[in-house]
């Protein structure tokens, strides 16, 4: 009977230490993916990742009927900063740029550095208002950093069986279409809008 206990001991020991063991592997891929997932000098999505979760939120948009808002938005005039100001002021700026972006919105809405200058947010459950609001807000803050930064952006609303690829090609649609000298700037246009809002007699 000692024996057996003893024995009995010695299992629920060597059990212990495999789900110690377990877990610690566990913690361990878990760090790698994050590490992976996470763009290392924005902080914010990699590619690869971020995309997946935009299709994940797509597909829950789909299959619910609720609202999900693409926003591409372009960091203004890098190429520039790091041809005068050189590679580390570039890298300030868009480290700058994914931190203001992730500030500025929900803890679950997801942010991805899509390209060298180049981010792409999704959102759910907002209008396109509520969304553009946002990235105003988004300008403002990197221009009260400095004022020569500033982003452009554009923003498309998801379309019953949306592919994430047409969304996301709607939203830098949008963007480029803001980038014309006669094309319609969501920033200017919202700004003007909350301005007429606030001159009405109350």
């Amino acid at each position: 009977a000692a024996a057996d206990r003893v024995r009995a001991s010695d299992e629920r020991q060597e059990a212990a230490r495999d789900r110690a063991e377990a877990a610690r592997l566990r913690a361990e891929s878990a760090t790698e993916l994050k590490s992976a997932a996470t763009d290392e000098l924005t902080g914010v999505w990699t590619r690869k990742f971020g995309l997946q979760e935009l299709s994940h939120e797509l597909e829950r948009a789909n299959r619910t009927g609720g609202a999900l808002i693409v926003a591409f938005i372009d960091v203004d005039g890098l190429k520039q900063v790091n041809d005068s100001k050189g590679h580390v002021a570039g890298d300030a700026l868009l480290r700058l740029v994914g931190e203001t972006l992730v500030a500025s919105v929900r803890p679950y809405d997801v942010v991805v550095r899509y390209g060298g200058d180049e981010f792409v947010c999704g959102m759910s459950n907002l209008s396109v208002t509520e969304a553009t609001q946002r990235f105003v807000n988004v300008a403002d803050a990197l221009r009260a950093v400095d004022s020569e930064h500033s982003i452009t952006f554009g923003i498309a609303a998801a379309l019953p069986g949306d592919g994430l690829v047409a969304l996301i090609a709607r939203a830098d649609a949008q963007l480029l279409e803001a980038r014309r000298p006669n094309g319609i700037d969501a920033t200017r246009t919202l700004r003007s809008d909350l301005d007429a809002r606030a001159r009405l007699p109350s």
